[in-house]
């Protein structure tokens, strides 16, 4: 008998009865219960079957008499590529799918070609059982001669033969349930069989045919793979102005074809139509997730319900109070507390409460229409609950002409609540107390849980109060009231409407384009693509127009909160990379900044953003091309540049010397896509919002986990909590004793911040009015009493 080695390869087709035999032999031991499974009557069976077997549950009734309890051992799916699919030009140079390849079997290495010469064979003697047996190639379906095609692969690990040989290790399983112990076998079978435990998406022949085809890519280089047309016309994708080139990609169409087979096999579909339906994917928080719904048109009313609330109902009603709130403040109809017409509008709020507006602000700011919306309004925003960020706020304001928007889902964000207070402290000091201050200066964007807390902050409920939903998260809420309020006053609702329908149109598209020209899934199958299988962990936004300067920023957020998860829906912990790291900046900027690694360091997918027409063009005298033709040209440069390199003989005759050649090469071959757009308007903006918002998604959907919530940031919530009792402990301390948090690190530093920082008596004591009322529009301090009606203007 053979010496068995670590991990048996058993590919032979006249010996995969033998491993049956084994496989049922187990079970059957472990379940006596099942008569059906009569080794006798089992190997009769498997002694019967032609030379190319396949086990069904008919092939056990004809022997055994009796109902089998189980399925299929083997699928008779046969692979979802047809013929005619892996005849199709366009590969890649040297792509190995149409040729026939057999490569010798090595002993102790994985073998990753389709076809085996592999002489081990299992043994007759169950009592030496191998660490791992694998079942290959040269099974039938329907018993049909499948000879030159994959088969089914099956692993059995070791562990699930324990208790047969007593010289053999047990390992751990991967998922585990506590207070339950289950047969290492049945556990085997409820793998393989419908309906058993979930399985990591990399588990699965898809995923597994990913990983083989990244190794033929890697052979491969970019500057080849764009000399082939029929490659290069096929890999795009347009709708509604929108244009995606991803011939870039470090991608063939097979590579699109698998990806697509891993789509089908996630139910990729499925997951997109429950979450628009409003079915409650956000299984940690047990909510349902609907940004769409928030753009959603309103002949779609009665279509969408949650918890039997039809949900574009709710919005409409919301975006029609935005809608005539907004136009009477532009109107003057709605004056502040002194009478004074708003002017300024400050909206308070952080993470998504403040990225997404301000994207948008930024990108109406310097756009035609945005600029005579605009005029005689002023938009700030407040995140930092830095003092400084207070300070540059609030300079130069009006109090009396301007208006507070906190926007908070909870009305609980810590640093966003503080800094609410700040501000209503301002309006305090300039006008005192008076609680129609607040009335007439503060507008709350919050969850409608949260009334109770907005009316007991002042804000008049009925007229200044906005709510938005459970099932919007804050990265996904700047079409909500958290965008539509701070935008329509700056630029009035009409503009923010059009925002809204550029949205729409890509979650149309979203929702009906066939997956090979739908833009969104693309861009989220090729992120999945470089992430898990290229293993390229950080990605960039790069915008050729300096009006989306925040745009990266935003994507950042949405991306990194949503998918930096380390878990699926199971509760199984994921072992294969997820969540890139993101960032970006707009244009020729970032090329004199972080361009010289994305050329030259680690490999960072791209993502060029540009527009055919400019907001605002400028051509200078004797200058043959505009500003916006200079900009384009390094847009459709750099990525030819990343994707081609330059090698060393290019340098070499140019002259360089040759100790200097390899600090002048690029080795080329680094991913990018180029997305072009006719102009950055506020419908293009709706559009590139909910471009990214799905490209979130669909990763999120592949990868098997939860994109929709953020228990991550909690945990550091919780401890600046316990930082604070600390810091409060030690200002009112009079002995001055040191400060114990448990942990030596943080004590020493937090002591040496307490014995060198001023506590608030020490900082009042050198100006009697706070902080925030100097350097402002009047230059010097408020009165110490008030003639508004108010009192001293000071916080008892």
């Amino acid at each position: 008998m053979n010496e068995y080695r670590p991990r048996l390869r058993v590919t032979s087709c006249t010996k995969v009865p033998y491993a049956i035999t084994f496989l049922l032999a187990v079970w059957s031991s472990q379940h006596h219960a099942v008569s059906c499974f009569n080794h006798c009557a089992i190997i009769k069976s498997i002694q019967q079957r032609p030379r190319y077997w396949s086990y069904s549950t008919e092939s056990i009734q004809e022997n055994c008499g009796t109902e089998s309890p189980v399925g299929p051992l083997f699928s008779s799916k046969a692979s979802s590529r047809s013929r005619a699919t892996r005849a199709r030009k366009g590969r890649g140079f040297g792509h190995p799918t149409s040729q026939s390849r057999k490569t010798p079997y090595v002993s102790g290495r994985r073998n990753t070609d389709d076809s085996r010469d592999v002489t081990e064979h299992v043994p007759n003697n169950i009592d030496h059982v191998p660490d791992h047996i694998s079942i290959e190639d040269g099974v039938s379906h329907h018993g049909h001669d499948v000879a030159g095609k994959r088969g089914p692969h099956i692993s059995i690990a070791s562990h699930l033969v324990s208790g047969l040989s007593s010289h053999h290790h047990q390992t751990k399983p991967l998922h585990h349930q506590k207070h339950q112990q289950r047969h290492p076998v049945s556990d085997f079978f409820s793998q393989i069989i419908p309906g058993g435990r979930p399985q990591l998406v990399s588990g699965t022949a898809e995923w597994k045919s990913l990983e083989k085809h990244a190794e033929y890519i890697k052979s491969t280089h970019l500057r080849d793979l764009l000399k082939e047309p029929v490659r290069c016309n096929a890999m795009f994708a347009e709708h509604d102005g929108v244009y995606l080139d991803y011939s870039r990609q470090r991608a063939t169409l097979d590579t699109i074809d698998l990806l697509m087979d891993l789509a089908e096999k996630q139910d990729l579909k499925g997951k997109i139509d429950a979450m628009v339906r409003g079915e409650k994917i956000n299984f940690t928080e047990d909510r349902a997730v609907l940004h769409t719904a928030l753009r959603a048109g309103r002949d779609e009313i009665g279509n969408t319900f949650v918890d039997g609330v039809d949900v574009v109902e709710e919005v409409y009603d919301v975006l029609d109070r935005v809608k005539f709130f907004t136009n009477a403040i532009r109107s003057g109809d709605i004056t502040g507390y002194t009478g004074k017409r708003i002017r300024n509008i400050v909206s308070v709020g952080i993470g998504g409460s403040y990225l997404g507006p301000e994207f948008l602000h930024e990108c109406l700011k310097t756009e035609p229409e945005g600029i005579n919306s605009a005029l005689g309004y002023s938009l700030r925003f407040l995140s930092n609950v830095d003092p400084v960020d207070v300070e540059r706020t609030c300079a130069d304001l009006d109090p009396e002409e301007t208006l507070i928007v906190i926007v908070s889902k909870t009305f609980t964000t810590a640093e966003t609540m503080l800094n609410a207070r700040t501000m209503r402290q301002w309006l305090w000091d300039f006008m005192g107390n008076d609680k129609d201050v607040v009335r007439k200066h503060v507008v709350a964007c919050a969850s409608v849980s949260a009334t109770d807390k907005v009316a007991a902050f002042g804000i008049d409920t009925e007229n200044y109060f906005f709510r938005f939903w459970d099932w919007v998260g804050g990265r996904y809420s700047v079409c909500s009231a958290a965008g539509a309020v701070p935008i329509s006053l700056l630029y009035g609702y009409d503009l923010f409407e059009k925002f809204l329908r550029g949205a729409q149109s890509i979650d149309k598209h979203f929702l009906k384009a066939p997956f090979r020209e739908n833009i969104p899934v693309l861009m989220g199958l090729l992120g999945v693509w470089n992430m898990s299988f290229l293993k390229y962990s950080a990605r960039t936004a790069l915008p050729y127009a300096e009006a989306l300067l925040k745009l990266p920023a935003h994507i950042q957020q949405l991306d990194m909160e949503s998918n930096g998860k380390r878990a699926t829906k199971a509760g199984i912990e994921i072992d294969y990379p997820v969540g890139e790291i993101d960032f970006g900046e707009p244009g020729t900027n970032g090329q004199h900044s972080f361009f010289q690694l994305l050329h030259m360091g680690q490999t960072v997918p791209c993502d060029f953003i540009g527009f055919v027409q400019s907001q605002h063009d400028l051509c200078i005298d004797d200058e043959a091309l505009s500003s916006h033709d200079e900009l384009m040209a390094n847009f459709f440069a750099q990525p030819d540049a990343l994707a081609n390199g330059k090698a060393a003989d290019e340098v070499r005759a140019e002259g360089v010397s040759e100790d200097l050649v390899i600090h002048r090469t690029f080795h080329g071959n680094r991913p990018s896509s180029s997305i072009l757009l006719p102009r950055l308007t506020a419908y293009a903006a709706g559009q590139l919002l909910s471009i990214y918002e799905h490209r979130t998604a669909v990763q999120g959907f592949i990868w098997d986990i939860n994109s929709f919530d953020q228990w991550g940031v909690e945990l550091g919530k919780k401890l600046a909590i316990d930082v604070k009792e600390h810091l409060l402990d030690a200002r009112s301390d009079p002995e001055n004793r040191p400060v114990d948090t448990g942990s030596p690190a943080t004590s020493r530093i937090l002591n040496y911040y307490v014995d060198n920082s001023r506590a608030c008596e020490e900082i009042q004591s050198t100006n009697p009015f706070t902080s925030i009322t100097r350097k402002t529009h009047r230059e010097h301090c408020p009165p110490a009493s008030s003639d508004l009606g108010g009192n001293s203007g000071k916080l008892s």
